[in-house]
């Protein structure tokens, strides 16, 4: 299993002008993004191109894109360790990983779940 994040960057200069590079409206700032565990895939390469097929968009004013691919216990050694603090960020960030599977409902955009536990990432 393999965890992809994705970065969303938003383009303020398309709010109220072309946006665009080459007429200097450009302004692109960084926003949020995803944390997606992706199921069923052996491989980092097949995890990305899997999530930058469900969430990629890239238009004038907004652009999402997977940034990262790393295994599941890799990311889960990155967390924060709140060594079981009631307002656990840990638990908050285990909590938002979105599940996505190639073998996942096609009409739910493949996701199957939301959130992974301790016991999944030990």
């Amino acid at each position: 299993m393999f965890i992809v994040t994705t970065q969303v960057v938003e383009n303020y200069g398309a709010h109220a002008d072309s946006g665009k590079f080459s007429d200097g409206n450009n302004y692109w700032k960084f926003k949020g993004g995803d944390t997606y565990l992706v199921e069923d895939l052996p491989r980092k390469e097949d995890a990305i191109a899997f999530v930058a097929s469900l969430v990629m968009e890239n238009n004038i004013g907004y652009k999402e894109f997977p940034l990262d691919v790393v295994t599941v216990q890799w990311w889960a050694d990155c967390l924060p360790d709140d060594a079981g603090e009631p307002q656990s960020s840990r638990e908050f960030y285990l909590s938002q990983v979105m599940r996505v599977s190639p073998k996942g409902p096609a009409s739910s955009n493949f996701l199957i779940g939301k959130g992974i536990t301790e016991e999944e990432v030990a």
